[in-house]
């Protein structure tokens, strides 16, 4: 179940959404899977409809909703930072802070910030933060089924 989100201003002013999704699983297992780029198929798929194909320091991927786009991952590291950016074709590349914290032994959750982008009314707000807690909670399926 996806625990409440909140919505908070950033500096700029425009709104942020904090989406959390607690897991039975350690959490270096999680971030081990959801670090992989050739994973995201299996459980973003408001990101990415098929295969990320590697392209020299990014990767192209698929996505629903704009077609073909650059991506690239914060390099891997010891604390759980999944962040992410993406880049469709003609638009500004977008930042996506992404984490995995333990929380006890065998539990953690996951914390996806939604940074509300310019372009974005209410209702397409509303939807990505939709569409994210539908992926956490098909990455926290994909983590608990082993």
């Amino acid at each position: 179940m996806t625990q409440p989100t909140t919505i908070t201003k950033n500096e700029g002013g425009a709104p942020s959404r904090v989406i959390t999704q607690r897991v039975n699983c350690e959490w270096r297992d999680a971030y081990a899977l959801a670090s992989d780029p050739k994973r995201l198929p299996d459980w973003a798929s408001g990101l990415a409809k098929s295969a990320l194909v590697p392209h020299g320091d990014h990767w192209i991927v698929r996505t629903p909703e704009s077609g073909e786009a650059r991506m690239r991952f914060a390099p891997p590291n010891d604390l759980g930072v999944l962040d992410h950016w993406v880049a469709p074709e003609g638009v500004p590349e977008v930042y996506l802070p992404f984490r995995v914290i333990g929380v006890a032994p065998g539990v953690c959750e996951l914390q996806f910030t939604l940074l509300r982008q310019p372009h974005m009314d209410d209702a397409a707000f509303a939807r990505d933060a939709e569409w994210i807690a539908r992926d956490l909670q098909a990455l926290r399926r994909l983590l608990e089924a082993g």
